[in-house]
């Protein structure tokens, strides 16, 4: 890990105990609870309580309230045995064509 924490150039926060997440695919079609080890602006380090096997990792959300109200979306940037990080993606907005959509009333 320490290849790992030397690449970052945020300061990032560690749970003593962790933080109870979950992670759950874009698509909603899989979900895995984890914990969350640290993190940052930029990410997190995750602990998997399941198997990753057979899930496809490349973007899913981070659930951080068991309501589902804060989350994350996410990207997987690494894995070391079933800790993951997540870079979290920014959210980008739809870009203005200038046109007014059209009354579908």
């Amino acid at each position: 890990m320490d290849a790992i924490a030397n690449r970052r150039n945020t300061s990032r926060v560690t749970f003593t105990r962790g933080i109870d997440v979950q992670i759950v695919a874009i698509d909603g079609t899989w979900s895995r609870k984890c914990t969350m080890m640290d993190a940052s602006e930029l990410g997190a380090r995750l602990a998997l309580k399941a198997s990753m096997e057979g899930l496809h990792l490349k973007e899913f959300f981070l659930l951080l309230s068991s309501t589902g109200a804060a989350f994350r979306r996410c990207e997987l940037a690494w894995v070391n045995g079933e800790q993951i990080g997540a870079n979290f993606l920014k959210e980008t907005k739809p870009k203005a064509t200038g046109k007014i959509p059209a009354d579908r009333g």
